[in-house]
């Protein structure tokens, strides 16, 4: 079973100039994702110094964009350096997913302090951190199960960080967008942990047929 997210950036120049030159500098897959949480830490920075007023508040959004993007990019390369250039190890899966866990818990926490001050809004950080958990939780249980991964959205790990990334450029002129970003994050993340629960059962119970 192919128990890889469906990325059409997979196929660009650069990922695949990217993820050559880091087999030929014999750096791991797992050195990769370690590298998405450097680049989630500097969302965080960039999100805390902005919300007490550390930062010039355009810099700051901006190296949050750089920190998400750079990311999803790790997230990209490790996984074409693992399988393309055959540089997989027994720990793999390991660094494959708990390094997702960690950099949505620090990105969306991030999120959470820019909008603080309104009601409930480090709750529907800390909410979106569970439910994101719970989603990756949902799928490899299935895959436990002999289920395929299903990476359905509609808030999936890239339309979390797509949303995030929009939240930076609306929020250079209006950063409560934060806080809506976070509501539709947590409706959008109970809808993928239902979607993603059906397709497991559905799939599960077709091999009774």
């Amino acid at each position: 079973m192919d128990n890889r997210r469906e990325v059409t950036s997979r196929d660009t120049k650069f990922a695949n100039r990217a993820a050559l030159w880091l087999a030929n500098m014999n750096i791991s897959p797992n050195t990769i994702s370690v590298l998405s949480i450097v680049f989630s830490v500097l969302t965080l920075i960039s999100f805390y110094l902005d919300s007490v007023n550390y930062l010039n508040h355009l810099i700051a959004m901006v190296l949050a964009v750089v920190g998400v993007q750079g990311r999803l990019i790790m997230n990209l390369l490790d996984g074409m350096v693992a399988i393309e250039y055959n540089k997989k190890s027994l720990v793999g899966g390991l660094y494959n997913e708990v390094p997702d866990r960690i950099s949505d818990t620090l990105i969306i926490f991030g999120a959470g302090l820019l909008v603080a001050k309104y009601k409930f809004g480090m709750d529907l950080a800390y909410f979106a951190i569970i439910l994101s958990a719970f989603t990756a939780y949902i799928r490899t249980l299935g895959a436990s199960l002999n289920s395929p991964h299903f990476f359905s959205g509609p808030m999936a790990k890239q339309h979390r960080m797509a949303l995030i990334t929009i939240s930076c450029v609306i929020g250079i002129w209006y950063l409560p967008i934060f806080y809506f970003a976070l509501i539709i994050m947590n409706v959008g993340l109970l809808i993928t942990c239902a979607r993603r629960l059906y397709k497991i059962s559905v799939f599960l119970n077709s091999l009774d047929n």
